[in-house]
């Protein structure tokens, strides 16, 4: 029993790291800051869920996939990085405020786009967390903490949608100036982010590249 709770915590604790709602909720905020609480809503809805669908299937099958598709995790952070920074890059020029949607459908369909990506992923289940799930999942010995992993995995994501909600009242405080401000801010530590995942994958490749040779 006492095992059974240890593993549950680590992989709560593991999880809430990787995925970090807090540091999401400003490139969320900045993402969603166009749109009204129902959308705002609706997109954070859609994103934990991709999120959770993306970790547990990973989970279950990542270490197969990767092995039948060539994939390594340091390609997927290297993939990652790129992303991260080209959004960085954007959120530090502002030009994800002049995103305007007005229509119903522009809305539902703007929700459509950045719910997966950038926001599920890599954002919310990037590789961190995708490796750890492999990682975890190979290393939970019977169906309880096969269990207990999906359970952590679910927690998490749970509080992390909670998080993203309370971003509309955050949003309502800060005003146009504060928005602007805070997104460049965010954009700033994106690129640095995006620059740490990308280097991190770039290093073992070229030491595996090195040692061929």
């Amino acid at each position: 029993m006492n095992d059974l709770f240890g593993f549950g915590l680590l992989a709560f604790t593991s999880f809430f790291t990787l995925i970090n709602p807090i540091g999401t909720m400003p490139v969320f905020m900045t993402m969603t800051s166009e749109l009204d609480t129902e959308h705002r809503n609706a997109t954070a809805r859609k994103a934990t869920i991709a999120a959770f669908i993306t970790i547990v299937a990973f989970a279950f099958s990542g270490q197969l996939l990767f092995n039948f598709f060539g994939i390594s995790v340091n390609s997927f952070r290297l993939v990652g990085g790129v992303i991260f920074f080209l959004m960085g890059m954007d959120m530090l020029q502002a030009r994800l405020a002049s995103v305007k949607v007005k229509t119903k459908s522009e809305k539902k369909n703007y929700v459509e786009d950045i719910s997966i990506t950038p926001l599920a992923i890599p954002m919310i289940s990037g590789p961190g967390s995708i490796t750890n799930a492999i990682i975890m999942m190979e290393d939970a010995d019977s169906i309880e903490q096969k269990a207990v992993l999906i359970a952590g995995i679910f927690l998490v994501l749970l509080l992390t949608y909670i998080i993203l909600l309370s971003s509309s009242k955050i949003l309502k405080l800060l005003g146009n100036t504060g928005k602007n401000v805070l997104m460049r801010l965010m954009g700033l530590i994106v690129m640095v982010i995006a620059v740490e995942f990308f280097f991190s994958g770039l290093k073992p490749i070229v030491i595996d590249i090195l040692r061929g040779v």
